[in-house]
């Protein structure tokens, strides 16, 4: 976490009329999810708390997010913009951050960018873990066990490379699609995402 001195003398509060404008985006699936104000206390909270504190504008006070619904924003990281008058903070937030019950204020555009939607793939499947078994085939292959489950993926794969020999493009997005999926059920299995197999490509890519 920074320094809030530090950060604090950065930034440019005269421009921004003292209250400074901070974009809330999700770490592990970079969804937008909201756009807040902050005064100079209410950054200071912020970094002693860990938890986003906003002011409010209208009710002319701090307000921690979440304080009434319990669905707070824990800070991960943070940037001031190259002109000093705007904040990304980066959050593990904790449910849905709008007021009217979606996951972010800009749900119309977020929930369609891709890596935003296989963040809410994998957060669909890991709710089918415990699940009965007759309500959906994901369920029904968590039942079923890990070698099941292993089993569909090799078959996939293998179906994804004949596809890629006969040179049918299409053929071959529909089993990548279907090997993206039941990899997808193996690392849930697993008690794993693809973000643990992300930090490996970026921990190898340093290589």
């Amino acid at each position: 976490m920074q320094n809030f001195k530090e950060l604090n003398e950065k930034i440019a509060w005269q421009k921004v009329d003292h209250l400074l404008p901070v974009i809330i985006q999700d770490a592990k699936t970079c969804e937008v999810l909201m756009l807040g104000f902050m005064n100079n206390e209410a950054l200071e909270k912020s970094l002693e708390s860990g938890k986003v504190v906003f002011f409010s504008r209208t009710k002319q006070r701090l307000w921690i997010k979440g304080e009434e619904s319990g669905n707070f924003l824990n800070i991960v990281d943070l940037s001031l913009d190259c002109d000093n008058d705007t904040l990304l903070i980066l959050v593990d937030p904790i449910g849905a951050t709008c007021h009217i019950g979606n996951i972010s204020c800009f749900e119309n555009v977020s929930k369609n960018a891709d890596f935003v939607f296989l963040a809410r793939l994998e957060k669909l499947i890991n709710s089918r873990k415990n699940a009965d078994e007759n309500t959906s085939y994901t369920a029904k292959l968590f039942k079923k066990g890990t070698k099941r489950i292993a089993q569909k993926v090799g078959e996939e794969g293998v179906e994804t490379a004949l596809a890629a020999t006969v040179k049918d493009k299409d053929e071959l997005i529909c089993e990548a699609a279907d090997l993206m999926y039941h990899l997808s059920v193996l690392l849930a299995d697993a008690n794993l995402s693809f973000s643990d197999v992300i930090a490996k490509l970026k921990e190898r890519h340093k290589e």
